[in-house]
């Protein structure tokens, strides 16, 4: 998100303010429409939200938050899916490469054009999960989003999300 503020541009005209929206964990943020990711269908169980902001605090990485920009309460925690799982492998249907605005003819790696984001869960017992059976993925040249929901069985929505430091296993989210 970029700061924005009332004032005056380089030519001295007057600045028009920039859209506002109070968010989940961060207060109020400003943003432009160019910061935007349009999910045409929404995400699962939430069709009726289909704009979003990533807000990706330098203090919090790597995580990354998906913001709703018409519900302030409505925030996912998200964390890049190779983060998660260094190997993943993104398999995305064609149509859903049609809504993102990218051409099926040709591979499309994860971290070039898209960004593919696990979104996480956080049990009642503390045990933390990403998604890998439907990751976000992002168009970030157009800003175009989904949640690609893969058709074969090879990840869990339930992946546990840990990190092997200094050989015993912590929590990547702690």
């Amino acid at each position: 998100m970029k700061s924005g503020g009332k004032g005056a541009n380089k030519a001295g005209a007057p600045r028009l303010p920039m859209p506002e929206i109070l968010t989940k964990y961060f207060g109020s943020i400003e943003y432009t429409d160019a910061d935007v990711v349009q999910f045409s269908s929404g995400l699962p169980a939430f069709e009726d939200e289909t704009q979003f902001l990533l807000i990706e605090p330098p203090s919090r990485a790597p995580l990354v938050f998906l913001q709703s920009v018409r519900e302030s309460s409505l925030c996912f925690l998200t964390l890049p899916i190779l983060i998660v799982d260094p190997e993943y492998h993104l398999s995305i249907a064609a149509e859903d490469l049609a809504s993102l605005g990218l051409n099926s003819s040709q591979p499309w790696p994860i971290g070039e054009e898209i960004t593919c984001l696990a979104v996480i869960a956080v049990t009642e017992s503390g045990r933390i999960t990403a998604n890998l059976l439907a990751p976000v993925v992002i168009n970030r040249g157009e800003r175009l989003g989904l949640q690609a929901i893969r058709v074969d069985a090879t990840y869990s929505h339930e992946h546990p999300v840990t990190q092997v430091s200094s050989g015993r296993k912590e929590d990547v989210c702690s």
